[in-house]
């Protein structure tokens, strides 16, 4: 087993069995510009913190995988420039040929597992892309929600993929998908889409033990609980929907394909909404953050 970095503030909640909360870092590195990403990725860590538990923000650093950053590393992972985007395929590849990355929701969730930490929040998880019955596209979050035991607090999937395709995989995958607080699957900028949730679970303690018992079945994978944006910090889903047609079809024209498209796409929808799209982001983000501090909370208990 490869021992990972751990911070000195997650190895003290680790010897005390305080609750730990893992956090990805491409929203650092290629979710927005320098010092604003520093700038979140300090609200969301303080958020967790004021939520009685512990920020894990993770990333590879020189080869070595970091659960928790210290305030200079995260400063300096902030201002890096040419960081490697990491999802399964390529983690191992990065820290073994001594590369910096910063962890997709796929890698995050594999490194939190590794350390020991159940709980993991982000802004939203990656899905079954647009045209994806010729494309094959579909992100590696789902594959890994089947096979990594760890809780994953979202806002949906991005609200740029074919929901309803996306909420189909999990199916198949036996990933379990609460919605919190209400029936339907939020939209990740949009607190609703059409689509009705399979489950619904309004308390933290509940969706503490229902990882517990998934644990205690022996049944493998992590569930996905889809926490809606504030109603106050959402664009309303008639809003977006023909921003994100018109981005879609820009991309078509231009034939942008692959990892490409996700960057395309939000950055059209962002110039579209006047910058709407990513003060929403942050919202949803330290939204999850809160909500995912409170289940590792009840899972200590539990435990």
């Amino acid at each position: 087993m490869i021992a990972p970095a751990f911070s000195p503030e997650v190895a003290a909640a680790r010897a005390a069995g305080a609750p730990l909360v893992a956090l990805e870092s491409t929203i650092i590195t290629h979710g927005m510009p320098w010092p604003q990403n520093l700038e979140v990725a300090q609200q969301v860590e303080e958020d967790i913190r004021k939520e009685g538990a512990t920020p894990a923000t993770i990333a590879v650093i020189d080869g070595i995988l970091h659960i928790g950053l210290t305030a200079e590393a995260l400063e300096t992972l902030a201002r890096a420039k040419g960081v490697a985007k990491l999802s399964r395929a390529d983690l191992a590849v990065c820290m073994a040929t001594g590369g910096t990355g910063s962890t997709t929701v796929a890698a995050t969730m594999i490194a939190a597992h590794h350390a020991g930490i159940a709980v993991f929040a982000t802004g939203g998880i990656g899905g079954v892309h647009q045209g994806a019955e010729q494309s094959f596209d579909i992100s590696a979050d789902l594959q890994e929600l089947a096979q990594t035991p760890v809780t994953v607090v979202a806002a949906g999937a991005k609200a740029i993929l074919d929901l309803s395709k996306t909420l189909e995989v999990l199916e198949t995958l036996g990933v379990p998908v609460i919605s919190f607080g209400q029936d339907h699957f939020p939209a990740f900028w949009s607190a609703k889409s059409p689509l009705k949730a399979p489950l619904r679970l309004d308390d933290p303690t509940l969706i503490a033990q229902a990882h517990d018992m998934r644990r205690a079945l022996g049944l493998p994978g992590g569930q996905l609980v889809a926490n809606p944006i504030p109603a106050s910090d959402e664009i309303p889903a008639a809003d977006l929907a023909p921003i994100i047609a018109r981005a879609q079809a820009d991309a078509d024209r231009h034939r942008i394909t692959g990892k490409a498209v996700t960057p395309y796409l939000l950055q059209r929808i962002f110039e579209e909404t006047a910058g709407r799209s990513l003060t929403a982001n942050i919202a949803l983000v330290r939204n999850n953050a809160r909500l995912g501090a409170r289940i590792a909370q009840a899972l200590c208990t539990i435990g």
